[in-house]
């Protein structure tokens, strides 16, 4: 019993070294995290997310100058159009992503919800494309529409930065943990050395 009583002394604290509740939640097992850090769709996903929000922040001005002014609505066409193209592209690539790094092309259970939104998001863009192209509803109205798919927009990266995020707190927990087993389980005695130190 006294062995016992030494061992536990000594594991009970350790074993909440490096605990935190609110470290997050890793979304990818170590296969996919390898495979995740390896596959070239990656980087591709990283340029292609840089550059839609770059053309997203410009269009965004664009739109807003003509709602309020009236003016320019040729160039705040065609930069929802090229922020259209790189919508579908980021699509189309994010799917052969989530296939290389999760097994399936779309609704990986860690990306459920926001492929969701995504779909939302490119709906609500088409919407505006076959108004502008097919002329269904007035100038403003179309603005309109694309001021909802951009704020759409805008709650999808959001949802993504906030996963991609606690994805990361929790593979730093992890490895903080695993630092700190490491670092002890040279440092702690054994319980059969306990216990044959309490004997004598």
């Amino acid at each position: 019993m006294g062995t016992n009583k030494s061992s536990g002394a000594y594991q009970q604290p350790f074993r909440q070294v490096g605990h935190d509740d609110n470290r997050g939640t890793d979304i990818y097992t170590p296969e996919q995290r390898a495979m995740r850090d390896s596959t070239i769709w990656t980087p591709i996903q990283g340029v292609l997310a840089a550059a839609q929000f770059i053309v997203f922040f410009i269009s965004l001005i664009l739109v807003v100058r003509f709602m309020a002014t009236g003016d320019g609505f040729w160039i705040a066409s065609l930069s929802v159009l090229v922020k259209t193209g790189l919508l579908l592209t980021i699509m189309v690539t994010g799917a052969i992503w989530e296939k290389v790094v999760f097994g399936q092309y779309l609704f990986a259970p860690s990306f459920f919800w926001e492929d969701v939104v995504s779909f939302l998001v490119i709906t609500l863009h088409l919407l505006y494309v076959a108004a502008f192209s097919f002329d269904l509803a007035p100038a403003g109205t179309q603005m309109l529409i694309i001021l909802a798919a951009y704020a759409a927009y805008v709650v999808n990266a959001g949802q993504f930065l906030w996963k991609f995020r606690q994805a990361r707190k929790a593979h730093e927990g992890q490895a903080n943990e695993s630092n700190i087993s490491t670092a002890t389980s040279g440092a702690l005695p054994s319980a059969n050395a306990v216990g044959q130190g309490a004997g004598s």
